[in-house]
């Protein structure tokens, strides 16, 4: 099942995602239960919440509401970089295939919802799209087992991993710079419970900038699969229910053109991947 986080009448609420010739409707689970979508992930009770949904008569239209990131409360989000092998390859460094991930940290303000514009900062023009599927940790755990790894798994979102490609080189070792300019990237249009998913192992990520597709590859190609990667992480910090795991985006990103295609102001970028839908976004300049 689906389930968004988006305001409507300023009201930050949630419910389900309804599908049908009509257009999509929204449940409000909010309005009579309260909490939060990582509430019924923390508790390990989506279950029931999904019979909640099932009961729930107040619905509204897509063009009702403003979307929001799907998970607002949770503790990290963790982003593997260069993790398709076609992406490594892209770098033409002549370097083996790495034996570890790659690892960034995000906060949730550089992020916005779908149908929300991101920001390109004036301090650089050179905002980049990632398109990316986003793992939502269910059961929390240190140490995790890599056969045990999926089962950690709640939901999957989108995320486009918006990068100001300059600042990622801002200083001596580190990317975080350019990765949390505020509203630079985007998650959602909203999850996907894990039941949903027949395959990990099989799951298509596709970017459009303007109906040009720029990125499509499968996470067959994953150097660190999903498993791997709870794993590992799992190694060094303890992953808590509603952390996200950003599992790398394929080549294609504008950076590796030449010369370089980055993103500006009107253009129209779309995530599609894992059976979630599409996470669309236009791009606009800070308005300082």
């Amino acid at each position: 099942m689906k389930f968004a986080s988006y305001k409507i009448n300023g009201t930050t609420t949630y419910g389900s995602v309804i599908e049908n010739e009509s257009g999509l409707q929204f449940t409000d689970i909010g309005k009579s239960h309260g909490h939060d979508l990582a509430h019924w992930i923390k508790t390990d009770s989506l279950d029931m919440l999904k019979t909640l949904a099932l009961s729930c008569e107040t619905k509204y239209a897509d063009s009702e509401i403003e979307y929001l990131p799907p998970i607002l409360t949770g503790e990290k989000i963790c982003c593997i970089g260069v993790n398709y092998a076609k992406r490594n390859a892209e770098y033409k460094d002549n370097s083996d295939q790495p034996k570890y991930p790659s690892l960034f940290i995000r906060y949730l303000d550089s992020f916005t919802g779908h149908n929300q514009n991101v920001i390109r900062p004036p301090e650089s023009p050179q905002l980049d799209y990632e398109g990316e599927i986003v793992i939502i940790i269910g059961k929390g755990g240190r140490r995790i087992p890599k056969k045990e790894a999926t089962k950690h798994i709640a939901a999957l979102t989108l995320m486009n991993e918006g990068t100001i490609r300059d600042w990622v080189r801002h200083a001596k070792f580190n990317v975080t710079q350019g990765k949390n300019f505020e509203r630079t990237g985007t998650i959602g249009p909203w999850m996907i419970t894990a039941d949903e998913i027949e395959d990990f192992n099989n799951l298509d990520i596709q970017t459009w900038v303007n109906g040009e597709l720029r990125q499509d590859d499968n996470t067959s190609n994953l150097m660190f699969p999903f498993d791997y990667i709870i794993s590992y992480l799992s190694t060094f910090m303890t992953l808590k229910p509603g952390d996200m795991i950003s599992t790398g985006t394929p080549n294609g990103a504008g950076a590796r053109f030449d010369p370089p295609i980055y993103l500006e102001p009107g253009d129209i970028v779309e995530v599609s991947g894992a059976g979630v839908g599409i996470l669309k976004n236009g791009v606009e300049d800070e308005n300082l």
